[in-house]
């Protein structure tokens, strides 16, 4: 070393480039950065499936919880009315929220609107003229659940 290369409290100096030696910045390389963009994105493209179908899912559960809604709603009316509804509207009072069987008729989660498919009695031996309604309630829905069953159906 040379007398130069001390400082005051006797602590030895190195140069950044001396005698071939070349001290590393803190950072990281682009082989460094590259590794676990590569991770990252296999780590993507395997959980995407798996995010997909957990929505499906969701939405399954959300339709049936609103149809067990609907037909609950169905039932009440008939067991206060004594017949079914005429149609799903007819299950909510908007001048007396205290007779409303829901409080709004709930979109289906795969069509994105109010658009049952209403299942009446109309036309049944038995049923004297008027006494049909809607009974049962069905998604409008043209696609196939994870189980392979139309919602349609359900």
């Amino acid at each position: 070393m040379k007398p130069n290369d001390t400082r005051p409290d006797g602590q030895a100096v190195r140069s950044r480039h001396g005698r071939g030696r070349m001290y590393r910045q803190a950072g990281f390389t682009l082989i460094e950065l590259l590794i676990v963009l590569a991770i990252i994105g296999i780590l993507a493209a395997v959980a995407q499936p798996n995010l997909r179908r957990s929505i499906i899912r969701a939405r399954e559960a959300v339709l049936l919880e609103d149809l067990y809604q609907i037909r609950d709603a169905i039932d009440q009316y008939y067991a206060d009315n004594g017949k079914y509804p005429d149609e799903l509207t007819a299950m909510i009072s908007e001048e007396e929220r205290s007779k409303s069987y829901l409080r709004e008729i709930p979109k289906d989660p795969f069509t994105g609107e109010a658009d049952w498919i209403t299942v009446t009695l109309e036309g049944e031996e038995g049923l004297e003229e008027g006494e049909g309604g809607v009974f049962d309630v069905h998604s409008a829905s043209e696609l196939v659940a994870v189980d392979g069953t139309p919602y349609n159906t359900w």
